[in-house]
Parts: structure tokens; sequence; C-alpha cells
């Protein structure tokens, strides 16, 4: 274990997709316009149409404030030059993006040509109104980046509501109170809007998709860094996609343009991001990985290319620079696997330190594995084309040896039965759980949308309180009366409902959870049975891992949960939302599909992605406070639920093969993989074996035998008892060491005799004693051999007193305890009879 400090790692470089720069070049940005016919006119005409309605105030004092801001802003823009009021702003140089309080220039400049009519704090405080009726009237179209940054003006969406677009910038409003989305993110997203119709001109219906994605990369550019999430929420847009803005084929998420969802790299990307240095290797790893593309899914390629290059060849490089052939000598193979087998796991103390402690990796076998197949393959397609591969075909550094399939596969049968054994008996439990915690979830919504703000709600023993609001909020907000913590109860249900759903489709089914997350209202079949006519209920499974569909019969059970599902997310005229989801296996965006697991985040239907399954999974798990035999919290992993299903339908009866076709398994070895074993299991296998061994043999040899022989049989125990404790000869045996047991390897000595045993090695002492002062020289050697052997099994005595001193008692009956009956042994004279 080592202490050392580490550097920070540099930031990662974020790059979009090939989908996502052909959308871009689909849906360009409007271009700046350099003049348009309202920002040409004179000062004349702009004076006479914003002293008029619309743009005129409501009373007396605000049209004076407009008008006297109006006239300071066009004085101080007449000061510079140009044609039309776009170019004299221009000109001004106070719409840069550093210009963040433009006001300041604006009073300067006025002060210096006389113009600031003895009121220098009056004529500050009204420019931001002036200017903001040119940008209304469209006589000026500040850049994007400016009108994001400047502390003036704002709330310019009230402005273009009076002014410019009424009915469209009422549109969104009313949507914003349609949503169950709250103003904090609502209002920016209008107010965005209103920033790119400024800046672009125009009104809510002509913001093309393009302006949008211009809109969040300059975010991104004046707002660097981590910052509030409202400032960069791609809201906006879907506000204007719900709001039917956009054309038919306009994606219907801002998701599809994001640099998380990457899609398909190229291959000689996926190998130039690790920079290899030698250059034919580089070549070759590039072929090797287009060579096996076709065969193998994207995760699987990314991962091979990660673990050749990275893992493999980076990592010799790193250790032996220069290095520029796969013949490794056996020193640098021994030193590559070496390090592949361990890896660096660091953690944090309490003194802000980071500790490094070396740890056996997991994957180490896999790894091994890939870059043993690797050369394997360049061998073989040597043999095809030499002049192609032959050059690089050299003897693998990985021996069959270095790779234990068969320990590594049954160290993971074991953890996966025993994760199986811990979590079966306790999924009743789960499954009452998360039923009790959807119904009191959807109970506390329905009591709190009818309770009174400062009231209070008690569902299944919790009491909340329902809170005044400053503002309206469209979610449901309750807070315990203890904490005073703040709960959304809408989330809350929402939440409760799924986790819900996802356990009793993946314990009910089998099935894998990228496949729950790609059920749709398609996959709901009949069939009709030919013979009675018969509607059978169908569930159909995409392919998905083994690219193979398959059908489920649907059961009651599952058809109550699944009804429920259709039921949540159908539209009113019951139809169900089409929703785009990404394949994180494929790295591509599948078509539009009314998927069952979906749910509304913020404006946007989306899917519930793996990643989300798994903390609904999770979060439920927490509430139940379910815990193992060592008392710490229970996990469920979406696939235990698979093996659960395996093991229980197997040891219910039904056949294997059955099971197999069901989980869509190609090899019945996996299904029987995923069954955990029990001991009662193993006991009643092997009883089962025995009997079939016994039919395969005469009869004669399993007659049951006579009393004489019974009496006979546990006789010859009771007749190995000894005064140091018993002999441990075989059945039918006697004994061929002359009765001399003390030196006997075969006596096991009471632990009760041991005062015996000291008694005799007195004895012998004596004894040898004797002999030595007689001249006795034979006896005294046999009496010396008689006391080693008598040291010795003291010694395995006290080992045994030692054992037992620190053993449990398991509660195991003792042989005359099962033995049928028991038998009298005649008492030889001499011996007593207790």
């Amino acid at each position: 274990m080592t202490t050392t400090t580490i550097a920070p790692q540099p930031a990662r470089t974020w790059q979009i997709s090939s989908e996502a720069m052909a959308l871009l070049e689909k849906f360009p940005p409007r271009p700046i316009a350099g003049s348009w016919p309202m920002t040409r006119q004179d000062r004349t005409a702009v004076e006479d149409r914003l002293t008029t309605a619309p743009f005129r105030g409501d009373d007396s004092q605000s049209r004076c404030h407009r008008k006297a801001s109006l006239q300071a802003v066009l004085d101080w823009l007449e000061l510079f030059p140009g044609q039309s009021w776009q170019q004299r702003w221009d000109a001004s140089h106070a719409g840069r993006a550093d210009r963040r309080d433009w006001r300041l220039q604006v009073a300067d400049d006025l002060a210096a040509a006389g113009l600031m009519d003895g009121r220098p704090g009056y004529v500050r405080k009204v420019l931001g109104t002036g200017l903001i009726q040119l940008i209304g009237g469209d006589y000026l179209r500040p850049s994007l980046g400016w009108l994001m940054v400047t502390s003036s003006p704002v709330r310019i969406a009230n402005e273009m509501a009076k002014v410019r677009d009424p009915h469209g910038i009422a549109e969104l409003r009313a949507a914003r109170l349609a949503h169950t989305v709250g103003d904090s993110t609502m209002i920016p997203a209008i107010e965005k809007i209103a920033l790119i119709m400024a800046a672009k001109g125009g009104s809510v219906r002509d913001v093309t998709i393009g302006d949008c994605l211009e809109a969040m990369r300059v975010s991104r550019e004046v707002f660097p860094g981590p910052s509030r999430s409202c400032r960069h929420s791609p809201v906006f847009y879907q506000l204007l996609h719900s709001a039917g803005v956009f054309p038919a084929d306009a994606p219907p998420t801002v998701r599809m343009f994001s640099p998380v969802f990457a899609g398909q790299t190229p291959v000689e990307q996926l190998v130039d991001r690790y920079q290899v240095a030698c250059r034919p290797v580089r070549d070759l790893l590039v072929d090797y990985l287009r060579e096996r593309q076709p065969a193998i899914d994207y995760n699987t390629l990314t991962t091979l290319a990660t673990t050749l290059v990275l893992w493999f060849w980076k990592d010799l490089e790193r250790h032996h620079p220069g290095i520029d052939s796969l013949r490794l000598s056996p020193e640098v193979a021994a030193a590559w696997k070496q390090r592949i087998r361990t890896r660096v796991v660091r953690s944090r103390g309490a003194d802000g330190q980071i500790t490094e402690t070396t740890v056996e990796r997991d994957s180490a076998t896999d790894a091994l594995t890939t870059v043993r197949c690797f050369y394997l393959d360049l061998t073989q397609w040597a043999l095809d084309d030499p002049a192609r591969w032959g050059p690089w075909a050299v003897p693998s550094p990985i021996r069959a040896t270095d790779i234990q399939h068969r320990k590594m596969k049954s160290r993971r049968k074991a953890r996966m039965d025993q994760r199986t054994r811990a979590r079966l008996p306790v999924l009743p439990v789960l499954v009452e759980a998360v039923d009790r915690e959807r119904k009191a979830a959807a109970a506390r919504l329905a009591a709190a949308r009818n309770a009174d703000p400062g009231g209070t709600v008690t569902v299944d023993g919790v009491t909340l309180r329902l809170p005044h609001l400053v503002r309206h909020s469209p979610r449901i907000w309750a807070e315990e009366p203890d904490t005073g913590r703040r709960r959304d109860l809408i989330r809350e249900e929402d939440n409760a409902f799924w986790a819900w759903a996802a356990v009793e489709v993946l314990r009910m089914t089998g099935i894998r959870v990228e496949e729950l997350t790609e059920l749709s209202h398609h996959s709901l079949i009949q069939y009709r049975t030919p013979n009675s006519g018969e509607l059978i209920p169908l569930l159909q499974i995409p392919p998905s891992k083994t690219d193979e569909e398959r059908l489920l019969v649907i059961s009651p059970e599952l058809a109550d949960v699944l009804s429920a599902i259709v039921c949540r997310i159908r539209n009113p005229d019951g139809s169900v939302p089409l929703v785009v989801a990404y394949d994180h296996h494929e790295k591509v965006w599948n078509p539009p599909m009314p998927l069952l697991f979906q749910r509304t985040i913020a404006l946007e239907t989306r899917p519930i992605p793996i990643a989300g399954i798994r903390v609904l999974v999770s979060d439920a798990l927490a509430r139940a406070r379910l815990t193992d035999a060592t008392g710490k919290p229970l996990d469920f992993a979406p696939h235990d639920f698979r093996r659960i299903f395996t093991t229980d339908a197997i040891m219910n009866g039904m056949p294997p093969h059955i099971a197999q076709l069901l989980l869509g398994h190609k090899d019945i070895n996996t299904t029987m993989g995923y069954k955990a074993v029990y001991p009662e299991e193993a006991i009643n296998g092997h009883r089962a074996f025995i009997a079939r061994r016994r039919g395969l043999r005469p009869g004669e040899e399993y007659r049951q035998p006579t009393d004489a022989e019974w009496d006979e049989f546990l006789g010859h125990f009771e007749r190995r008892r000894l005064a140091l404790g018993d002999c441990g000869r075989a059945y039918g045996t006697s004994c061929i060491h002359e009765h001399s047991c003390v030196r006997c390897p075969l006596l096991r000595v009471d632990p009760g005799q041991r005062p015996r045993l000291i008694e005799i090695r007195d004895n012998l002492t004596a004894r040898i004693a004797e002999a030595q002062r007689e001249g006795w020289l034979g006896e005294a050697e046999g009496l010396r051999v008689s006391l080693a052997a008598v040291k010795e099994k003291l010694a395995q005595t006290d080992n045994t007193v030692q054992r037992r001193a620190a053993a449990v008692a398991l509660g195991m009956p003792t042989f005359p305890r099962v033995a049928a009956r028991t038998v009298t042994v005649p008492t030889k004279p001499g011996r007593s009879q207790g």
C-alpha cells in the first residue's frame, strides 16, 4: 500500500456524432442580416411609430418615460456613422460580448457631446427602456451572445409579447401553465426564445431548429464551465417543438445533438484516441478491428478496441518505449500479464490524502482471452492471406494455461448462486413493498390535490403539511412537519409507479433489462388457438443479445401490470405516444416507437433508459430497507430477477429446455448456469444417483440384512473400544499390530483418557531407567519406541482439546442415535459395564 498525490486529469474533449453533424447541416441557423427595411428608416419615422400603439405606454408616466429613453438612445446612436441604425450600433462597439454594462459607454458619450440634459442619473436609468423599444420594433438586432450576458435589457419577452408577436408568446405562456414544469424552468425558456427573435428578427413561428442549436452553442461559449441548469437548459427547444413551430421532420429531442450521445465512431478513431506510437502496429489494429466489425455489435467492437489498443499495446509502449513487434520476449510478456492481473484502487482518507491499493483485476481473464484470440486470428488468417497477415503471425504470448476458464466460471457461478439464494427468499417482501409504496404515493398525491395550503394529509402513517407557495407551481409540494424537508409528491408517485412496474415485469417474465426498455405497444399481440378458438395474449420480446425474438404467454397478473402501464402513458385519444430511444449498445437513435416504459421529463416524453431502471429499483430497495444475512442493505440488479425467474421455474418443475426457450438462450448450459444450486437439491440428486446405480446392479447385492448380520455390523464398532479410545481399523478386519495400541497409528485417543497416557508415559520412563541400570539394552530400545509413540499421542490429544474448545456444536446426532438398533456385547472378564 502506498500513498501518493494524484495529478488532476485533463478535461475530456467532447465531440458530437456524425448523425448530429448531418442534422446541423440539414437545419442550419438563419444568417445574420446586414440590413433590412425597418433599420433603414429615419428618426422621424422611428419616433412616430414607437410613440403609437402598441409601443406607447399604458399611462402618461410610462409614456413619458419611454419617450425620454428612446430619444436618449437615438441621440447616442446618431453620434456614430452609418446608413442604418444597425450600422450605427455596430460602429459603437457597445454590442461586444465583453461589454456587459453598455450604459456606461452611452452615458460617457452623451456627456462628451453635451446631450445629458442636466439629468445624467435619470438618463442612465431609462436607457434600457429605449434600447428595448428599438429591439422590439426590429430596428436593432444585437448579437445573441451580448443579449445573454448583458444586464439590460431584461424581460425582453414582455416587450415581444406586446409589440412583436402577442399570439406566439401567449401560446408559449399557455403551454407553461399546461405542463408540470415550474416557472424557474419555463420563464427562462420563453426569455431565450425572445432573445432569438431579438437577434434574428421575426416572430415565434420564424425561429428555426438551427437558431435553437446556435443559441445552445452560444450559451456554452459565453457561460463556460459549470453553471445553473436553466442557462443551458434545452427546454426552450422542446417548448417550440410541442407548440408545433418546427416542421414534421424536426428531431423530436434536442438530445440528438448532445455530445453525450456520441454515436458510432469509425474504427480509425477508436484506435487513434489512444495515440499509438508505432504506425505499423496502429494500421494492423485498424485492419484487425475492421475485419472483425461485421460479425460483432458496436459495443463489443469498442470493448475489443479498448482491450487491444489501450490495455495491451499502449501499455507495452508505455513500459517499453520503441517496441514495434508483436513478438514479445518471455520477460516482457510475463510483466504485462502481471500488470493486467492487478489494478490500483484509490481512496481518499480523512486527512485528504489519496491511498493507492493494488488488488486483483476481475476482468483480467477476459483481457487475456482477447489478446490470445488476436494472435490466433492473425495466425489463422495468415494461412488464407499470407501477404496481408503473414508478417504479423507470431507465437502468442498468452498460453492456454494462463487463462483459467474453469476457475473463473466456477467462481462466477458460486457468486451468482449466492446472490440468487440471498435474494429469492426476500423477493415476495420486495414485491409487497413496491406495491404498497405505489399505492401510498398515489394516495398521498390524491389527498394533497384536495387539501388546502397549510393543511395536513396523513396516508399510510405519514403526515405531511402543504406549504403556502409564493408563486404558482404545477408541482404538488408537501413538507415533513418534523424536518421541514420539502417533497415533490408528483415525482414520488411517478417513481413509485415505474419502480413497481419494472419489478413486476422483470420478475414475471425473466427478460433482460434492455429488453424491458424496448417493450412497445406493438409487443402486445394475441394468438387464437385453432381448435378451441381461445385468445391467448402474448408478449413479443424484441431481438437483443442473441438477436432472436421470442414470445411469452401473458399471465393474468402480468396482464394487469401491462394494462396499468398502457393506461398511464396513453394520450387522451387512446394512442400511445411515440418516443425516440437511444441504443446504448449500438450507439444509434432508434426510430420513434410506442415504448411502454416512457415518462415525461420537463416538456419531453422520453423512454426510461437502462440506467433509469436501475435507479428506480435501487431507490425502491432503499425505501423497503431490505438487508442481507450480515445486516447490510440488500441490492437488486435487474439481472437478478432473471436468475431468480430461472431458478424458481426449474425448481417448480419447468423442463430446462422450455426455460431455455423462454429466456432466449442458445445453449442450455447457459440456462442451467442461471439456476442456483441448493443443498437439498444436491442431497436429492445424490440419492437419485444411488437409486439409479442400484437399479443397474444385481438385486441380491441389495438384499435386506439379517438380524445377525446387522448385530455383527454394529458389534464391530463396539469391539473397537479400547482403554485409551477407539481403534480405527476397517470393518471386517482384525488387529494386525499385535494389540500394541500405544504404538499403532490407527489408535484415536479419547481426550478424557489423557491422565492414563501420562501414567503410561511416566511408567515407560521409569522402566527405561531400570533397563539402563540393569543393562537390558534391547528392552530399553523397545521401551523408547513406545515412549516416543506415547508422546506423539499426547501431542495429538492436546491438539484435539484445543480444536474442541474453539469448535461450535452443530447438534448432529451421534451414531447410536441414528442406528436402527443397538447391540449388547458380552462383557469380558475384568471389564466394567458402565
